[in-house]
């Protein structure tokens, strides 16, 4: 009897923290101090990898996920940072949690590699403009 109370006393404190863990995860999403990491090579592996995958293939599971490897649509820098900024689909939003810089780096990154040959002028500056 003392077992399924203690059971009973740790579900309902489960229960009760996650809403608090929920917002603790929330606020990530909206801090840009938490993303700390410089250059566009490292903002996709710590942003962008775990969905794009190594090698900018894509996936599909959760949401579809699409490949970044030969994508026509990263020619122009404004799609890819409206993307990143917005989000869509299974995509979240990143503007909150990504500087412009950061932005501007991985937009660059994904320009350049994955067989993408697009190069163009991307800033901090063009990034910031496009935010809403």
């Amino acid at each position: 009897m003392r077992s399924r109370t203690l059971l009973c006393i740790a579900s309902l404190a489960a229960v009760a923290a996650a809403p608090a863990l929920a917002q603790e995860d929330n606020a990530m999403f909206n801090n840009p101090s938490k993303i700390t990491v410089e250059g566009g090579e490292n903002v996709y592996n710590a942003v962008c990898r775990g969905c794009h995958m190594p090698e900018g293939a894509g996936a599909v599971g959760a949401g579809a996920y699409p490949a970044l490897a030969g994508n026509a649509n990263l020619e122009y820098p404004e799609y890819p940072i409206f993307i990143i900024l917005n989000g869509q689909k299974a995509m979240p939003p990143l503007g909150g949690v990504l500087d412009d810089q950061q932005i501007a780096d991985v937009v660059r990154y994904i320009q350049t590699h994955f067989g993408n040959d697009y190069s163009s002028e991307v800033t901090a500056e063009s990034v910031a403009a496009s935010r809403p």
